[in-house]
């Protein structure tokens, strides 16, 4: 009985352990004057993010975006890039998404024509 708790606990910090990278809460760049907090957590098979805080000029407000997901169905591609795509809430359009992860640094792309022509902000890990 006591191996089998010990292999329990084990087995929970290794799955505790073994959380993506790209998993966490990322502070966006400013777009139209306001930027966000996204929490990246999975979603199925891969990675979405949802708007979980948003702030102004004035500070922190309750956006009508607030539970929305900016990140749609990220997969992970190897060599910390992940493709899916990327919501725009200020012209709600969706895009080609891509994302380069180094470290506490994030590189989000919003792409049209194929992934030619993108248009990219770089986030910071908040926690």
């Amino acid at each position: 009985m006591k191996k089998l708790m010990i292999a329990a606990v084990l087995s929970v910090l290794a799955g505790a352990a073994a959380a993506d990278p790209v998993e966490g809460v990322w502070q966006t760049e400013p777009d139209d004057g306001a930027y966000a907090h996204v929490t990246i957590a999975p979603c199925s098979a891969a990675f979405c993010g949802v708007i979980s805080r948003t702030f102004n000029s004035e500070g922190e407000y309750k956006s009508p975006n607030l539970g929305k997901t900016l990140v749609i169905d990220m997969v992970p591609n190897g060599d910390n890039a992940y493709a899916g795509k990327v919501w725009r809430p200020s012209n709600n359009k969706i895009y080609i998404g891509k994302i380069q992860l180094s470290g506490d640094s994030l590189k989000l792309a919003g792409c049209i024509a194929g992934g030619l022509l993108c248009s990219k902000q770089t986030w910071q890990r908040v926690k």
